[in-house]
């Protein structure tokens, strides 16, 4: 018989394995020129530059 109350991180693993997966998969769809193309055309390129200077901060406080 299985205790539902205990917790053991099962779920909390998956769910942030999940979530890794899909920034991931998020990052290398938009990463794709024809896909950037298409954001420019919608008028999200803007935003997606923007994002751009903080990803690579975080990266190289990162590696410090």
């Amino acid at each position: 018989m299985k205790n539902s109350e205990s917790y053991d991180g099962k779920s909390a693993l998956y769910l942030f394995g999940g979530l890794a997966l899909i920034v991931l998969g998020t990052g290398l769809i938009v990463s794709h020129p024809t896909i950037q193309k298409q954001l420019g055309r919608l008028g999200l390129d803007d935003l997606v530059r923007a994002a751009i200077p903080d990803v690579e901060r975080y990266l190289k406080l990162r590696s410090m």
